[in-house]
């Protein structure tokens, strides 16, 4: 079956010049993961962590662009039927379609300036890179004061654990509040859905679900249906960056290893001094159960980087209502902060980042080898080294290359002091035991092993 598809947001006005290069790029060597992604977006809404299982239902699909007068079409063959409905596509994911297009294939033909560009360095340009990223995907909105909630926690969760992440999206919504995501199913989705609710019965009509991704999870994890804005962001370091300049509040629920990483790199934003004066509020939540599971973070976070880390962060268990009041005080202060520096509503350029926080991991043998967990006194880089093991163990559970990595060489090695090893065999065990490891419930095998260096 051939199906062709007309282009939306800024894929519907190109250049001739600009659709050459476009075609071009789609084509060569970046052709395989722009096929990925556009496959799991046509998925749009399926429960899966695994682009193999993905192209094995659908080893016959293929995607072309093709030139028409007035800019592009998509070609698309064998596409999923779930993504259609009367014979035409589904319009979320032909929005999506071509938001795939633009970040994964016309951002790559069309560079950002380079590094050495006038007074740029590489930390600056990478934040510039980000920001070019936010704008053309729609993200950054002028005349909004600051509304937007960054929502992370597991793809893997229960049902209780998912209507608890409803009714705290609900309550959002009820006070005008939007929603950032990774825009993956979980945790991710709960939080949309509950807030469409919340909206409606505000009579809110553009309230946004903003979903930012990157290439080797959107090829394995599927958009959720919720998601009204995508972004696919080049690595996953430039993600949680554009996380932490658009969102105004941070609300985490239970997760795996990947919402581990994403914790640690907020809180190495919050503890780094340069940040004093940023009041963006960061709250861990979720339902009676998850109790035990908010202590063993606690716990891991005063053995790994001590008592103080706990001063940025704020525990609220079984109480949504808490939790949407929290962050609409800190909006109050935040737009009060934006005011005052003449920072951007949508875009914070004050928070500093670390440049070696925006450095790409590449998930190997050799670079985790390299990484010592241990307390000496340098908090900033055990912050940034445990980011990395976490997102090395994302890697090896979900992501292509780094289960391409494990499966060759075997299991991660994790090296680090024996207190800050103790406590992190713990909190892995309980997310395995929980669950949190993997999608519907397969069977577990750890890709790491953790070594002792005393």
């Amino acid at each position: 079956m051939i199906t062709y598809v007309n282009p939306t947001g800024l894929m519907s006005m190109l250049s001739q010049a600009e659709v050459d290069m476009l075609r071009s790029a789609a084509s060569g060597k970046i052709y395989d993961l722009y096929r990925r992604c556009s496959l799991a977006v046509l998925n749009c809404g399926s429960v899966t962590d695994s682009a193999e299982d993905l192209l094995k239902q659908f080893h016959n699909f293929g995607i072309n662009v093709i030139r028409r007068e007035r800019g592009v079409k998509l070609e698309i063959f064998n596409a999923p039927e779930s993504a259609f409905v009367d014979g035409e596509i589904i319009q979320a994911i032909q929005d999506h379609l071509f938001s795939v297009l633009r970040d994964i294939v016309f951002m790559h033909s069309f560079p950002a300036l380079p590094p050495s560009a006038p007074g740029m360095d590489e930390s600056t340009g990478i934040t510039n890179l980000i920001f070019r990223s936010l704008r053309n995907a729609g993200v950054l909105s002028t005349g909004i004061e600051p509304n937007l909630v960054v929502c992370w926690g597991g793809h893997s969760i229960g049902e209780s654990e998912y209507r608890y992440t409803e009714e705290v999206g609900r309550q959002l919504g009820l006070r005008h509040l939007d929603i950032c995501t990774g825009c993956g199913p979980g945790a991710m989705e709960g939080p949309m859905k509950g807030a469409t609710f919340g909206h409606l019965l505000q009579r809110d009509r553009n309230y946004r679900f903003i979903g930012l991704t990157e290439p080797s999870i959107i090829a394995a994890e599927p958009p959720n249906p919720f998601v009204t804005e995508l972004c696919i962001l080049p690595d996953m370091e430039k993600r949680l960056e554009a996380f932490a300049r658009i969102g105004h509040a941070m609300v985490i629920f239970p997760g795996g290893p990947g919402t581990a990483e994403e914790l640690f790199f907020l809180l190495g934003l919050k503890m780094d001094e340069r940040n004093a004066g940023q009041p963006m509020p960061l709250v861990l939540t979720g339902p009676e159960e998850c109790r035990g599971y908010f202590e063993a973070i606690d716990r891991f976070i005063r053995a790994a980087v001590g008592d103080r880390a706990s001063q940025y962060y704020e525990i609220v268990v079984n109480d949504p209502k808490r939790v949407a009041d929290i962050c609409a005080e800190g909006m109050k202060r935040v737009t009060q902060q934006r005011i005052s520096s003449g920072d951007s509503f949508s875009f914070n350029w004050t928070l500093h980042i670390d440049p070696e926080m925006q450095k790409p991991l590449e998930a190997t043998h050799q670079v985790l080898d390299n990484i010592v967990l241990k307390r000496d006194g340098h908090d900033s880089e055990l912050i940034v080294n445990l980011r990395k093991v976490f997102s090395g163990i994302v890697a090896g559970n979900v992501k292509n290359q780094g289960r391409e990595e494990v499966a060759k060489y075997g299991p991660f090695k994790i090296h680090g002091e024996r207190q800050i090893m103790a406590e992190m065999d713990n909190l892995l065990r309980s997310f395995v035991a929980s669950g949190r490891m993997k999608l519907g419930g397969e069977e577990y095998t750890p890709c790491y092993e953790l070594v002792e260096t005393d």
